[in-house]
């Protein structure tokens, strides 16, 4: 059915080249001899080209039924029949298409009307023009008007497809920006008329569109989510009681493979807190009349997001020889990209790591040599200090050219700033371990209530890795402190989930104690996961938990991070951990490779991001670089010592550990004291 419709009008492009029959004109109404006498007077002849050319541009935008202008889209999709249900005198067919990786199924009493309803819903989800022809021109295809758009021969790239799927966009990141009806008018250069005619009709459909984007404004925000997206189902994740016997209810909702919820004091309230997030961070939808939700996080434009996914992905598979080397198997990877703004084109990638393991307690170091927790997250910030500490180290230059090539500036009160519109991002390929991950529910089923009894009790619980496995638990006492002593006769030694630390990091900056002496605290401003991703869970472990924070001193900040997913994330790799961790830091031509059990390098010397490493670079630098803080007498020696220096770092350290046990969420576990009270060897 629909090859024949869409040869129907393969001969439109010809009309100039062939003049009208008599039987047109018969079918028109009108004598031959009155239809001629424009012609022959006046204008030399343009009254007749300007006839042709209109009749032909009216025929070109003819709206067409669903099944022709999905296949000038996206040709060649197979329908399928899925099935046939009612009685035999009534029968309902179902029939499904699948398009850019979602499935869209259709019913209705014949086959034929199926495969309509099924193209109708596959074309609503991602074109919002009458017809495929004007939405050519809208996207700033301005083809001639000799394009056939019906043609089988029609050759329109895979790129224009995704163009009509909704993005957001920032001011600072903009990919492109939709043609004005001046472009509908250079198109057709036949003259000053139909140049204004086209230009008129262009007026009338934008007063139409005002209406209708009005119209819009003043839906529901379910209703409109559904529109764009039919036959979604939405999950009530918790029920609990507040003051005064006042309920509040979550609720989720699962769309293109991300998860949004929504919180409200009835469940209808819920579902449209759920449905205006995925509205937002889906197609930049936001309502005026919505009220905003209490517990919202903010978003990253996911094409953004979907650009730095890439970029990692494809830095990593340069470092490993197109996936060949051995050390590109993992589970889990994590990058950190640097942008000026939002500007996708100036955007670099600056760490690189892997890794799910944590060091086995018998190879627990008093000499700084070994790095502890080799999480892909954790060893990226530990790159990213590095990488700071080589930016520092362009200061020490007498020469001005160096000092402008940091990203630091020197303050005039002492110490560094990061430098204007310089912005973080982190991408992880999975949720972070600990509560982040647990608690997310990216898979909405009905088993999910039957578990929400344990879901409820821990949840934004602090949480430690397990020493020999993958996974982690709740902290299980009070007394945070473990010791030496029992960690080299047989306990496990603890470290603190990779979500707790990331929320540490929002408040106290990634830059460490140490750094805290040259440099102001510095944030992530966003994060993008790749899987296991609920967009309110995510915002509520790594900022919420921190609300009662209290007042904190200056230069430092409750962080409030940007969160994605992406589109289209990589198959997670089967099969076990590998026992190592690989890092990357730019400027560096080789991955480091870490044997995640004893925290060194395999050939058995200490990393690069060890503590070690660290104290040196910062006693080098201490004394010649200027400092936030008044230093009194020499550098210490002890590696604990130095940390302490940067005293208000440690009041907000302990301030956050506070806030943490109000809010009975736990006690931060530390690590046995004496492995930081090492002496500086150089």
């Amino acid at each position: 059915t629909s090859s024949a419709e869409v040869k129907e009008n393969r001969n439109i492009g010809n009309l100039e080249d062939h003049p009208i029959s008599s039987n047109e004109r018969a079918r028109g109404g009108t004598p031959s001899s009155k239809r001629k006498r424009p012609l022959e007077e006046g204008n030399n002849g343009h009254f007749c080209k300007l006839q042709l050319i209109w009749k032909k541009v009216s025929w070109s935008v003819t709206p067409k039924n669903a099944l022709v202008q999905l296949h000038e889209l996206k040709p060649g999709l197979q329908y399928k029949m899925v099935s046939q249900t009612g009685p035999v005198h009534a029968p309902v067919f179902a029939v499904a298409v699948e398009v850019n990786g979602l499935t869209f199924e259709g019913t209705g009493p014949t086959k034929k009307k199926a495969k309509m309803r099924a193209a109708e819903l596959a074309l609503k989800s991602f074109v919002q023009f009458p017809n495929a022809c004007q939405a050519h021109f809208a996207m700033g295809n301005c083809i001639s008007p000799s394009t056939d758009f019906t043609s089988d021969q029609a050759d329109f790239p895979d790129t224009l497809f995704k163009e009509f799927e909704p993005s957001t966009h920032s001011e600072d990141f903009s990919v492109y920006n939709p043609v004005n009806n001046e472009l509908l008018s250079t198109a057709y250069r036949h003259g000053r008329l139909l140049c204004h005619t086209l230009d008129l009709m262009g007026h009338g459909k934008q007063n139409k569109h005002k209406m209708a984007s009005k119209a819009e404004s003043e839906k529901n925000p379910v209703v409109l989510l559904n529109e764009l997206r039919s036959g979604l189902r939405y999950v009530c994740l918790s029920e609990t009681m507040e003051k005064q016997h006042i309920k509040s209810f979550v609720m989720a909702v699962r769309v293109d493979g991300r998860t949004f919820e929504g919180s409200g004091r009835s469940k209808k309230l819920a579902k449209g807190q759920a449905a205006q997030a995925a509205l937002q961070a889906l197609f930049n939808i936001r309502l005026p009349s919505h009220i905003p939700s209490r517990s919202k996080c903010h978003h990253l434009p996911q094409d953004f997001a979907d650009s730095v996914y890439q970029m990692v992905a494809q830095k990593f598979q340069e470092l490993t020889d197109n996936f060949t080397s051995m050390h590109a198997r993992h589970k889990t990877l994590a990058g950190i990209v640097m942008t000026k703004g939002l500007d996708i084109r100036q955007a670099q990638v600056i760490v690189l790591s892997s890794g799910t393991k944590c060091i086995n307690g018998e190879y627990i170091n008093d000499q700084g040599l070994a790095v502890n927790d080799c999480h892909a997250e954790i060893v990226a910030r530990r790159a990213f200090v590095h990488f700071l500490y080589s930016q520092l180290e362009l200061h020490l230059s007498k020469r001005r050219e160096d000092w402008e090539r940091s990203i630091f500036v020197r303050l005039k009160e002492g110490g560094y700033r990061l430098r204007e519109n310089i912005l973080f991002h982190l991408y992880v390929s999975t949720s972070p371990c600990g509560d982040a991950r647990l608690n997310s529910p990216y898979e909405i089923t009905t088993d999910l209530n039957s578990s929400k009894h344990i879901v409820r009790k821990y949840r934004g619980h602090l949480r430690t890795k397990i020493e020999s496995g993958e996974g982690t638990i709740p902290v299980r006492c009070h007394n945070a402190a473990q010791t030496w002593d029992g960690v080299l006769l047989g306990e496990q030694l603890i470290t603190m989930s990779c979500t707790d630390k990331i929320a540490r990091w929002n408040i106290l900056g990634l830059q460490g104690a140490l750094l805290s002496s040259f440099i102001e605290p510095m944030y992530l401003h966003s994060i993008i996961v790749g899987s296991l991703y609920h967009t309110g869970h995510l915002s509520r472990v790594m900022s919420h938990r921190t609300d009662n924070v209290g007042q904190l001193p200056s230069s430092y900040r409750r962080n409030q991070l940007l969160l994605s997913g992406v589109s289209h994330a990589d198959a997670r790799q089967p099969g076990k951990s590998p026992s190592f961790s690989v890092n990357w830091i730019v400027g560096h031509a080789d991955l480091e490779v870490i044997n995640a059990t004893t925290g060194k390098r395999t050939c058995g010397s200490p990393s690069r991001l060890c503590k070690h490493m660290f104290f040196t670079r910062w006693a080098k630098l201490h004394g010649k670089l200027s400092t936030r803080i008044s230093s009194h007498g020499d550098v210490p020696s002890v590696y604990s010592e130095a940390k302490l220096v940067a005293q208000t770092y440690q009041s907000v350290k302990q301030q956050l550990f506070k806030a943490f046990q109000k809010a009975g969420l736990g006690t931060w576990v530390k690590k046995p004291p004496e492995q930081d009270q090492f002496l500086l060897t150089v």
